[in-house]
């Protein structure tokens, strides 16, 4: 049996957080791809690279004093 193997964009929302999604499939709304698709290994790698803080975004404005919602 062979083993499929797919690719992967790195997508990004607006908080700041990131995933890896299929590139078969389509982008869930609120993400946008931030890469080329790539095999897994690297997307992963991107994102170690990356994303450092894991902190969403509304919550590093707020520690840091400069938060204001969009709601």
């Amino acid at each position: 049996m062979e083993e499929e193997i797919f690719l992967y964009y790195v997508v990004k929302n607006k908080e700041e957080q990131f995933s890896i999604w299929p590139e078969h499939k389509p982008i869930p709304a609120g993400w946008e791809e931030v890469t080329q698709p790539q095999n897994k290994d690297e997307a992963l790698s991107y994102i170690a690279k990356m994303w450092v803080d894991m902190r969403p975004l509304s919550l590093r404005k707020l520690m840091d004093g400069n938060f204001q919602s969009d709601f």
